[in-house]
């Protein structure tokens, strides 16, 4: 039975490169990169062998291992992966629960990352070859590293599959992922900080040193234990990392137990109750509008997961100033314009969002005025906290309360400019956007040279009405505090004023392409 489930493994795999051209080149490029990887990493370990520094090439390994465990782990529970031997596909077979979970985990063995992890696991063997005791304790680790990365991608895989089998669900698992994904960059900006000639070897001895007793990093601590002469602590963690594949093993069996007989998760139906923000916004069809919008920003994930990758950017940002050597203080104004630049695009795209649904604004007579300034509710409403509170916390930051105004009229500016320009845009230059009910990761089917235009032309047209207010708030830092007062004042006359002229040239343009919109959204719907 176990051959069978190896047979099919290497059957799926072989059956992989007859797809579509470019499905094979990607599967080629992956190849040729797990190459190139093991070649390097086999190269590193081999000369680790020449090292004299037995505890120095310990650090190395127990910290780059424990990253490779974790990557095993947390990455299918993140990004999700299509497990094409899913224990519920072989419920019907009879199959008994250890024989299967013992199948499944040895077909796991077969992949990229799997052919990879074993190559480098077997060169580690050589970096520890320095006496025949050492010699068996890195044989003895290297087939518990292979069996723990295998045995957490399995069970994160399974748990995947399990609890990521709704959209939605999917969905949030991406949000969080970009989440995780900010909070490595302080760990980037610490890493590039240290001073590694001073202080960098006891940095990652200090991390190497905890990271061996934990089940991340004991498998790969044992055989440096070990050549150094420590027998004690190398038998101490060889024992917690077979009792963490034991767990691993345990969690494994039982999982397959509990998916073989649970059926998959369907998505709930949520029942609400009362009429929303349509019964807070009592009024017209600009109540309406926005009371449409504000239910579409909470409810649909096209939006809101927008919204919460808008505060990603401006970390990544931060992080790429601090490593160029710019001041701190000076980097702390930068995040706040940075999230209401993005705030304000977020809308000038948004007729396309509605699909074919835009046809109740034609039919029904509309004014475009309405449209426009219902559809700015939802980024006003969100935008006037984060200015208010992102100003304060500007000021705190840059060390002087001078500069609040400033960059709080900066930052309305910037958003309210992009706001008008939005309002032009999205009924202008609307382009093919993900459909309502569709992920929203997933890409629109139809998008061109033209969609990377409108986006690029209208987020650069935003910086650009917004720059004398830009230049002013410079002037005021490094030539005389004279031009902080003026940078408010230019800040409010450029920004309602594209913001009026903004609403006004799309409301006429809203009147007026009625049935191109229509047409658009016909063909995109």
């Amino acid at each position: 039975m176990v051959a069978q489930f190896l047979g099919l493994k290497l059957r799926l795999m072989v059956n992989a490169f007859r797809r579509s051209p470019w499905q094979v080149f990607g599967l080629v490029l992956g190849v040729v990169y797990g190459g190139v990887i093991t070649v390097l990493a086999v190269g590193a370990l081999i000369a680790a062998r020449l090292v004299p520094d037995v505890g120095a090439v310990r650090d190395v390994l127990v910290v780059l291992g424990a990253i490779v465990v974790v990557g095993f782990l947390l990455l299918p529970l993140m990004f999700g992966v299509d497990d094409s031997l899913d224990p519920r596909k072989f419920a019907l077979f009879g199959i008994p629960n250890r024989v299967l979970s013992t199948g499944l985990l040895l077909a796991g063995l077969i992949g990229i990352p799997s052919f990879v992890l074993i190559i480098c696991s077997a060169a580690t063997v050589v970096t520890w070859s320095r006496d025949p005791g050492t010699t068996l304790i890195a044989v003895v680790c290297a087939a518990l590293v292979v069996l723990t990365c295998v045995l957490a991608s399995r069970v994160s895989t399974a748990l995947a599959s399990f609890l990521l089998a709704t959209r939605r669900s999917r969905e949030a698992s991406g949000v969080i992922a970009a989440l995780l994904l900010v909070l490595l960059a302080p760990a980037i900006l610490l890493l590039v900080t240290v001073d590694w000639g001073r202080d960098g070897l006891a940095a990652l001895s200090n991390t190497a040193s905890w990271l061996a007793w934990t089940p991340l990093g004991a498998v790969w601590g044992a055989p440096g234990a070990a050549a150094a002469g420590d027998w004690g602590t190398a038998l101490l963690q060889l024992l917690v990392a077979a009792a963490t594949v034991g767990a691993l093993w345990l969690v494994w069996d039982l999982l397959v137990r509990t998916v073989l007989v649970s059926p998959p998760r369907q998505s709930r139906v949520k029942s609400y109750h009362g009429t929303g923000w349509f019964g807070r916004l009592n009024g017209g069809p600009t109540a309406a509008i926005a009371a449409r919008s504000m239910t579409y920003w909470g409810r649909d994930p096209r939006y809101w997961v927008s919204l919460v990758m808008i505060p990603v950017i401006p970390v990544f940002v931060l992080v790429a100033l601090l490593l160029a050597g710019l001041p701190a203080h000076y980097v702390s104004l930068v995040p706040l314009p940075l999230v209401c630049l993005f705030l304000g695009w977020s809308v000038h795209n948004d007729i396309a969002f509605d699909g074919t649904a835009i046809w109740l604004h034609v039919v029904s007579g509309t004014k475009g005025i309405a449209d426009r300034v219902g559809r700015l509710f939802p980024p006003v409403v969100v935008g006037i906290p984060v200015i208010a509170v992102g100003s304060i916390a500007t000021a705190i930051a840059y060390g002087d309360w001078a500069i609040l105004p400033t960059v709080a009229a900066l930052s309305g500016a910037i958003l309210v400019i992009g706001l008008g320009l939005s309002s032009i845009s999205s009924v202008l230059f609307p382009y093919p956007a993900t459909k309502p009910g569709d992920s929203a990761f997933t890409q629109p089917q139809t998008s061109g040279a033209s969609a990377a235009l409108v986006q690029s032309l209208s987020f650069f047209a935003i910086l650009i009405l917004a720059s004398p207010v830009i230049v002013f708030l410079v002037l005021g830092l490094t030539v005389s505090p004279f031009w902080l007062g003026i940078a408010p004042v230019v800040a409010v006359v450029i920004g309602f004023g594209s913001l009026f002229a903004g609403l006004w040239a799309g409301a006429r343009l809203f009147d007026r392409r009625g049935p191109e919109l229509m047409a658009f959204a016909t063909r995109n719907g």
